[in-house]
C-alpha cells in the first residue's frame, strides 16, 4: 500500500466510525486534496464533513481548534506545513495549551496534517522540517511517520477515553490532546508491505513508541521519516561491504520521544548515529544527543554521538545545490563507518 492510500484509508475508516471526525483545508474537498490523500471523501461523506477551506490558514486552523473544544474532531490539513507558520499561534497557544490550562477538563482533539519537510524544487520557503519546532512544544504531540503503516497506525481513532490522561498514548484523532502530523510528500507515492493485522479496521499504533526497523549490534543509526529508507539502504550498504551490522531505529514520534529504547540499542551497539533532514541546529538529533549523554547510557559509548542533517542554510532551488542540503544514502555510510573509526 502507498503512503498516500494509507493516509486515505485510515480518514475513511474513523469518518465511518465516529461521525464527529471531519476534515477541513484547502482543496481537501471537490480537488481530492493538493496531493490527493482525500480523494473520494468527499463522494462518500459530504460537505459537511469535508469542507473545502478559503486560503487562510490562521482563519482555518481556529476554526478546527473551536470545533475540537467544542466536541467534534477535525482533521486540519495543510497544503504544506510551511504554510502553517501562518497558523503557528493557533497551534501553540489555542490548541497546545487549552488541555493544561483547563486542568484536563477541556480536550482539544485537533490533528494538524499534512507534508512536512523538503520537497523537490520548491525553494527556500517550501522545504522546511518542522518537528524540532513542534516538539518544542509542551501539550502538543508531534508524530512523524514512514511507512504506510506507520500513516495508518498513528493517525487512526484508538479505542481509549477522550478523557484519558496526558499519559495516554493513543492514535492520533482519537487523542486528547492535539497532534501534529508530519508527513513527507515525497513518500506519498511509495509502496510498502502491511501486515494482515495492519489491514484491519482496528489497527491503531501508540504515539510515543519507536520501532527497530532492523536490528544489529555494531552502531544504532536513528531516523525519522525519509531519512528511515537512507538509513536502510546504508545499513544494507554496510553490512554487505563492511560486515557491519546497524541497527535502524525509526522514530515514528517526536513528542513524546521514546528515548529508552534508543538507550537500550546504545547500550549494546556502543555507538549512535541520528539522521533527520532539518536544520543541525537545536534539531530533534540535538536533542537525542542530549538526553543520551545526561542519561547512563552515555557510559556505554565507545565514540562521539554522530549527527547527520540538512545544510544549515536556507533550501536552495537549483537542482545541483539541493542535493547537497540534504543526507543520503552514502554519507551516512561515511559517518557509519567514522562511528566505528573505519575512516
Amino acid at each position: 500500500m502507498t503512503v498516500r492510500d494509507a493516509l486515505n484509508v485510515a480518514m475513511e475508516e474513523e469518518m465511518l466510525r465516529d461521525e464527529s471526525v471531519f476534515i477541513m483545508g484547502e482543496e481537501v474537498a471537490r480537488y481530492n486534496g493538493a496531493y490527493k490523500i482525500t480523494k473520494g471523501l468527499l463522494d462518500k461523506f459530504g460537505e459537511k464533513r469535508v469542507v473545502d477551506t478559503p486560503i487562510t490558514e490562521m482563519g482555518f486552523a481556529g476554526m478546527a481548534v473551536g470545533a475540537a473544544l467544542a466536541g467534534l474532531r477535525p482533521v486540519c490539513e495543510f497544503m504544506t506545513f510551511n504554510f502553517a507558520m501562518q497558523a503557528i499561534d493557533q497551534i501553540v497557544n489555542s490548541a497546545g495549551k487549552t488541555y493544561y490550562m483547563s486542568g484536563g477538563n477541556v480536550p482539544c482533539p485537533v490533528v494538524f496534517r499534512g507534508p512536512n519537510g523538503a520537497a523537490a524544487g520548491v525553494g527556500a520557503q517550501h522545504s522546511q522540517d518542522y518537528a524540532a519546532w513542534y516538539g518544542s512544544v509542551p501539550g502538543l504531540k508531534v508524530v512523524s511517520p514512514w511507512s504506510a503503516e506507520d500513516c495508518k497506525g498513528l493517525l487512526k481513532v484508538h479505542s481509549g477515553s477522550i478523557h484519558s490522561t496526558c499519559r495516554s498514548l493513543s492514535a492520533a484523532i482519537r487523542d486528547p490532546n492535539p497532534v501534529v502530523f508530519l508527513e513527507n510528500e515525497m513518500m506519498y507515492g511509495i509502496s510498502f508491505p502491511m501486515s494482515q493485522e495492519a489491514m484491519s479496521d482496528n489497527f491503531t499504533l501508540p504515539i510515543g513508541k519507536c520501532k527497530v526497523e532492523r536490528v544489529g549490534k555494531d552502531v544504532t543509526i536513528v531516523a525519522h521519516s525519509k531519512m528511515v529508507t537512507h538509513s536502510m539502504e546504508a545499513a544494507e550498504i554496510l553490512e554487505k561491504e563492511e560486515g557491519i551490522q546497524a541497527e535502524v531505529i525509526n522514530l515514528r514520534s517526536i513528542r513524546p520521544l521514546d528515548i529508552d529504547t534508543i538507550k537500550e540499542s546504545v547500550k549494546k551497539t556502543n555507538r549512535l548515529l541520528i539522521v533527520e533532514g532539518g536544520f543541525p541546529a537545536f534539531g530533534v538529533g540535538s536533542e537525542i544527543c542530549a538526553q543520551i549523554i545526561e542519561s547512563e547510557a552515555f557510559d556505554y559509548l565507545d565514540a562521539p554521538v554522530e549527527r547527520v542533517t540538512g545544510a544549515d542554510v536556507p533550501t536552495p532551488y537549483a537542482t545541483n545545490l539541493e542535493a547537497l542540503a540534504f543526507p543520503d544514502t552514502p554519507l551516512i555510510v561515511k559517518v557509519a563507518k567514522r562511528a566505528l573509526y573505519r575512516v
